[in-house]
């Protein structure tokens, strides 16, 4: 086993889930926590059939410090934190922006404080997004981790910019602290086995479950928010990248993070496929993959979305010997799969 234990909140959830298995797979020792607001106890299910280990779990806010200090006290041996656990609705935090506030940033506050708080060498691997961007300019696609941070054009992503900001500047003051950001662009698909997948409360809010919503016939149509912009068939282009591999890419950022001699103790990196592909794309190869059938039809632009965005990855290629490379096909087959299983199609 690894040296240390490494703490991941938000360890239900859909990213969270999938980093725990690889975690496990990679022979660290890990310790969750979630407190379900938009995860599954199910997910802790899934990823003990998928390892073979049931994890430590606790249940819990990260936002209440006096719950959160609890994980610290139980596993002194904690060495590194994965820090998932946020609210993530890009539409929503603009109608409810004080949510967004309140728990995005004082749960990475009080982690950075429990962190710090013995001296003891830690580091955290911060989960941000490619919305600290805001628009990007089309000279600077694609982007680069040296691209200007911009405006963001949601509260969701105004918090992410936030976070960053103190993570740089704690690291500057606590020298026991070591960062990395992963920008991450949008993760999509399943675990092969169907076990763990994403699974939103309600009604989606991500397109790639949407789309399986309403092929399993949840939803009547998928509606495509826009197709009056200023791309090739008028919908929005984003870089869709395998559940997977993202997971994949945060066991590397957390080997480096407790590197002896890192030097670099606040670092970013992109995770994203380096290719762009539209909506409407998308919707396409989940036709071609599955074979199934998907209705569909146009609505207003969605308050918050940019135009298009992909990622520049060859930082965390170089890095973190790490590369995004699963085809989008099975990606996709791997979300349709997941989805028949949650809801008993043959």
């Amino acid at each position: 086993m690894k040296e240390g234990r490494v703490l991941v909140t938000g360890a239900a959830g859909y990213i969270g889930s999938h980093t725990v298995v690889e975690l496990v797979n990679a022979g660290y020792e890990v310790v969750g926590v979630d407190n379900f607001s938009n995860s599954s106890p199910d997910m802790l299910k899934g990823i003990e059939r998928i390892t073979g280990k049931r994890i430590p779990f606790m249940e819990l806010d990260c936002s209440d410090r006096t719950q959160f200090a609890k994980v610290f006290e139980q596993y002194p041996d904690i060495t590194a934190s994965i820090h998932f656990a946020a609210c993530k609705a890009v539409g929503e935090s603009v109608r409810q922006p004080l949510k967004y506030f309140e728990n995005n940033l004082s749960s990475l506050l009080h982690l950075i404080e429990l962190s710090v708080e013995d001296s003891r060498r830690r580091g955290i691997v911060f989960s941000s997004s490619c919305t600290v961007y805001g628009e990007p300019d089309p000279e600077n696609l694609p982007v680069r981790e040296d691209a200007p941070v911009k405006p963001a054009t949601s509260p969701y992503g105004r918090t992410k910019q936030m976070n960053e900001e103190i993570l740089r500047d704690c690291v500057n003051a606590y020298p026991s602290l070591n960062v990395i950001a992963l920008r991450y662009f949008n993760p999509i698909g399943a675990h092969p086995s169907a076990l763990i997948g994403e699974m939103p409360l309600g009604v989606p809010q991500n397109l790639v479950p949407y789309i399986t919503q309403t092929a399993a016939g949840i939803r009547k149509e998928l509606k495509i928010f826009g197709n009056d912009y200023p791309t090739p068939d008028g919908t929005c282009i984003r870089d869709y990248i395998y559940v997977c591999d993202l997971a994949k890419a945060h066991v590397a950022a957390v080997a480096k993070v407790l590197e002896d001699g890192n030097n670099d103790r606040f670092d970013i990196f992109n995770l994203g496929t380096g290719t762009g592909l539209s909506v409407l794309e998308l919707v396409n190869h989940f036709i071609k993959a599955t074979g199934v059938n998907l209705p569909y039809s146009f609505g207003p632009r969605r308050e918050g979305d940019i135009v298009k965005v992909w990622a520049d990855p060859a930082k965390a290629n170089k890095e973190l010997g790490w590369k995004a490379d699963t085809p989008v096909d099975d990606v996709l087959r791997s979300a349709w799969a997941w989805e028949k299983k949650v809801r008993g199609i043959e």
